[in-house]
Order: structure tokens, then C-alpha cells, then sequence
């Protein structure tokens, strides 16, 4: 009984949030691809973690202030922190940045997303008229 009790002393609480982390890149993908997959995982979760360090944290605050300026995500929780890495010139240690933001689902998250898909077939309907 006591492993059990460890056992759950020592799991960490970032564990439940893998599934909704994306962890972004201002190298591998658009910026849109970012919002758009962030969407996708507050429908699944109600929530999703951004991730990111060095210089690609201006491209996470960017994707945080898209979601919330258009009225679909809150904010939760903000934290920062530095993480020791490897330069992969050098092969000397060195300190990244890194930040994680928490956004949250609106109250009227899922309308908004609807009334977006509703555009989106409007239009793909006047492109068949045409």
C-alpha cells in the first residue's frame, strides 16, 4: 500500500495535459496550423497547453493572442522557466527559455465555431453556383 501512496506522491500533474500540449516550433509549421490544431484540441478537452522555447515563444503568444482576440480562448495559466540543453554546435550546456501558456474554452466557444462552419460551407455552396 505504501508503493501505491509513492506512486501517486510522485506522478506530476503535467503528465494529464500531454494529450492537449502542442508543443510549437516557428520552424516546422505555419503559424495557422498552430491556431487551427489549437482549436481542434479545446473542442476535444475543454483546454490546450502551448509549449515552446528560445525564439519560438513570440510565435506562442502570437497563437494565445489570435484565439483570444477573436473571443474563442481564456487564459488560465501562464508559466515560465529555463531549461538546461546541449548547444548542437558546440556540444557546451547552455539555458533555453521556455514558456507554457493554458488556454481554456470561452462560454461561447462552440457557437463561435459553429457559426465559423457555417461560413465555411456557405461559401464551398456559392463556389459550386459559380
Amino acid at each position: 500500500m505504501e508503493e501505491i501512496a509513492e506512486g501517486v506522491n510522485n506522478i506530476n500533474i503535467t503528465d494529464f495535459h500531454k494529450k492537449n500540449r502542442i508543443q510549437v516550433s516557428n520552424t516546422k509549421k505555419p503559424l495557422f496550423f498552430y491556431v487551427n490544431l489549437a482549436k481542434r484540441y479545446m473542442q476535444q478537452h475543454n483546454e490546450v497547453e502551448l509549449s515552446a522555447l528560445g525564439m519560438a515563444i513570440a510565435t506562442v503568444v502570437t497563437i494565445a493572442e489570435i484565439l483570444k482576440n477573436n473571443g474563442l480562448a481564456v487564459e488560465k495559466k501562464i508559466m515560465t522557466s529555463t531549461v538546461d540543453m546541449k548547444d548542437e554546435l558546440r556540444g557546451r550546456p547552455i539555458q533555453k527559455a521556455k514558456i507554457e501558456i493554458l488556454l481554456g474554452k470561452t462560454e461561447n466557444f462552440d457557437e463561435l465555431m459553429a457559426a465559423a462552419a457555417e461560413e465555411r460551407e456557405a461559401a464551398g455552396d456559392s463556389e459550386e453556383q459559380n
